[in-house]
């Protein structure tokens, strides 16, 4: 416990901390029975503070995540969700642990090298989002997935998003941002169906507001590793 006080900052723990209580109150109002909700959101907002430290543990922990917001989309027939996560997020999310690893700074496998994006790699990756995007458009039709156009827009936010985690970009953090706003609109059109699925869109809220001090602590790594060179 000493050591954990002593890796994150107080901002860190004060973020983490009442992330962690919002996440469990709304449970305990709106839900009380999917716990499997409950534990996805609280491993969820612990990946994106180890994620926001540059540390490969919160790739780790998000593969994990992956297959329970896999297994809870699939209960709402969210298949867009699923196939996203599980089809996709999952295996970048190994993809991008190798890559954080692999990329210590100084040594130090608590803190991932950060990297920018080169001009080459813009497009090739822009036009990956939009291929991969277009195709899963039209697997999500054939499976009748709810609310479509969200569900789409979800994947290119999410394909980008691990697409410059992979490349560890600060900027990654701004795309699961945008995803979070995507995930959140969805699952407030779920709890017009189900009041329970309110727990799931303040969870997204709450991952919304740890992704943008992510893409703010990345920018300080970004200046601190550039001035200790």
């Amino acid at each position: 416990m000493k050591k954990i006080t002593q890796y994150f900052s107080k901002t860190e723990l004060i973020l983490w901390t009442s992330s962690v209580i919002l996440i469990t109150v709304s449970f305990l109002l709106f839900d009380r029975s999917n716990y499997l909700t409950l534990i996805a959101s609280l491993l969820g907002v612990t990946s994106l503070i180890y994620c926001a430290k540059g540390n490969p543990i919160g790739s780790l922990l998000m593969i994990v995540f992956c297959i329970l917001y896999g297994i809870i989309s699939y209960s709402f027939d969210y298949y867009g969700e699923m196939i996203t996560y599980l089809g996709m997020s999952l295996p970048m999310s190994v993809v991008c642990f190798v890559s954080w690893y692999k990329n210590p700074f100084k040594g130090n496998h608590a803190e991932v090298t950060v990297s920018s994006i080169k001009a080459k790699d813009i497009p090739l990756i822009g036009i990956f989002v939009v291929i991969v995007t277009v195709v899963f458009y039209f697997i999500l039709e054939y499976f009748q997935t709810a609310n479509l156009i969200p569900s789409t827009i979800s994947v290119a936010t999410s394909l980008l998003a691990v697409c410059l985690t992979a490349k560890r970009s600060p900027y990654f953090a701004l795309a699961y941002a945008s995803n979070d706003l995507v995930l959140i609109v969805l699952w407030v059109l779920a709890s017009f169906t189900d009041i329970t699925y309110i727990s799931v869109v303040i969870c997204f809220v709450v991952f919304f507001v740890n992704d943008l001090y992510g893409f703010y602590n990345w920018l300080q790594m970004k200046k601190h590793q550039q001035e200790n060179e």
